[in-house]
Parts: C-alpha cells; sequence; structure tokens
C-alpha cells in the first residue's frame, strides 16, 4: 500500500495532489481486491504512521498581498454580520 500511495494520486486518475480517505479506498479496492469503509481507511493509514496533514508549499499563484488586503478589508464585515 505504502508503494502504491507514494506513486501519488495523478498517477491513480486524480488531477490534484491531495490523499482523501474515500480515494485511498478506491485503491485499496482497486489494487488489493478488498473493501474497507472510510473509518477502516482512517485506522488503517493511522496504524503505518499517516496522518491528516495540510500541504507544506503554498501555491504559486498565490498573492500574499491580496490576501493581506483581503483579510483587513473584508473579514472584518464578516465577522460583523454575524453578531
Amino acid at each position: 500500500m505504502e508503494a502504491e500511495l507514494a506513486k501519488g494520486p495523478a498517477a491513480h486518475g486524480w488531477e490534484d495532489q491531495r490523499w482523501t480517505l474515500s480515494r485511498v479506498k478506491t485503491v485499496i479496492g482497486r489494487r488489493f481486491h478488498l473493501t474497507y469503509t472510510i473509518q477502516g481507511v482512517r485506522k488503517l493509514l493511522v496504524r503505518n504512521g499517516w496522518s491528516c496533514q495540510a500541504p507544506a508549499r503554498r501555491v504559486r499563484e498565490r498573492d500574499d498581498e491580496a490576501v493581506a488586503g483581503w483579510v483587513k478589508e473584508v473579514w472584518p464585515c464578516a465577522e460583523d454580520s454575524r453578531r
């Protein structure tokens, strides 16, 4: 299973570079002909040292200035509307 996950999601037909529990479940079913529940896949991954993580790098297209402007201008308005 480690070797299959190391190939990445793109090698198994998914465009983006994220593993989800349902994708891992699909790979296990296709490759090993086993059926797991989503919770079972999660437990299997945790037992093998995998954890839920966010990507370590930011996307190239990210505009930090635009994000900072949004946080200063738009976010306060959104927070006030909840109250």
